[in-house]
């Protein structure tokens, strides 16, 4: 899907006043969102991770087995030479893993095709939100709390990208499990797809919005994460459940209960159930029995 777009995106200062929606730049953000292509550089990205270190030993490392078990013949079983053979216990490993190198090469063209496929995707969902400028005299990370806590992304996973290296940015946020603090030109296409939101700082898109006036902000509670139902309510809901279905089965069977009554109510008192349910025999065989014809 290669469709050209022009694509917006929210604004807001570094304390969470909002600003005028910024025109993204075309260059990266217009749209072109190529999935096999961020598929590839996600499972690069994921194979370069792994350190390749896993090792078994085969029947020639495992210690001992030297001597033969048992004489070549005469003893009614099959012949074996080591104890450290592969269908022995304590014996090496057939086929297992071995140290070897997981590194996956990309070209460069592939590369910042995914990565600006990422960002379009990200722009799209109108998950990409511009920051004038970051400018923490100091690490705090209650700084960006109260940003994520007025942008109600408090307990979503968010990607700060910053123009060049902030060391007070990436201190400030470093204590908040879901947020990762990077440059803008060293993100790759998982950390954004890891994301739900992304902040971009306005100089690295090359944008220079002009500073606005704020005022003393009042602190935001962050909203509280949905809880998960826990044990003791989901067996009481169960129980009420249950509860619910046993009375609308005992509405059901009341009307056959009362038919059963009155119909031993309307019965003779010389006769019993089973006579006064079943019809008199006579009268069943007269009315299977067929007429006779005349001759």
């Amino acid at each position: 899907m290669s469709e050209t777009m022009n694509l917006d995106a929210a604004a807001y200062t570094a304390l969470g006043t909002p600003r005028e929606r910024v025109a993204l730049p075309g260059a990266v953000f217009d749209g072109t969102v190529n999935t096999p292509v961020m598929h590839q550089a996600v499972k690069a990205y994921l194979a370069n991770q792994r350190q390749g270190t896993h090792a078994t030993k085969t029947r020639r490392w495992v210690v001992g087995g030297n001597q033969k078990p048992w004489k070549q013949k005469g003893t009614g079983r099959a012949r074996q030479g080591s104890t450290r053979a592969p269908h022995f216990v304590g014996g090496g490993t057939v086929f297992g893993p071995q140290p070897r190198g997981y590194e996956q090469t990309l070209p460069k063209q592939i590369k910042a095709l995914a990565r600006k496929s990422a960002l379009n995707a990200r722009a799209r969902e109108q998950a990409v939100v511009v920051i004038d400028r970051f400018a923490y005299d100091k690490p705090k990370t209650a700084q960006v709390a109260q940003l994520l806590a007025r942008l109600e992304l408090s307990h979503k996973k968010v990607l700060i990208l910053t123009d060049g290296v902030k060391p007070n940015v990436y201190l400030s946020a470093r204590n908040l499990p879901n947020v990762q603090v990077q440059p803008y030109g060293q993100v790759t296409t998982y950390d954004v797809l890891w994301s739900n939101a992304v902040l971009v700082e306005a100089p690295a898109i090359g944008h220079e919005l002009a500073p606005i006036a704020e005022k003393a902000v009042e602190k935001v509670k962050a909203s509280k994460a949905p809880a998960k139902a826990s044990a003791k309510a989901t067996k009481a809901a169960k129980e009420t459940a249950k509860a619910t279905v046993k009375k609308a089965a005992a509405k059901k069977g009341a009307p056959k209960a009362a038919a059963k009554k009155s119909a031993s109510k309307a019965a003779p008192k010389g006769t019993s159930k089973a006579s006064a349910k079943a019809p008199t025999k006579s009268a069943a065989a007269k009315k299977a029995a067929p007429k006779k014809k005349g001759k």
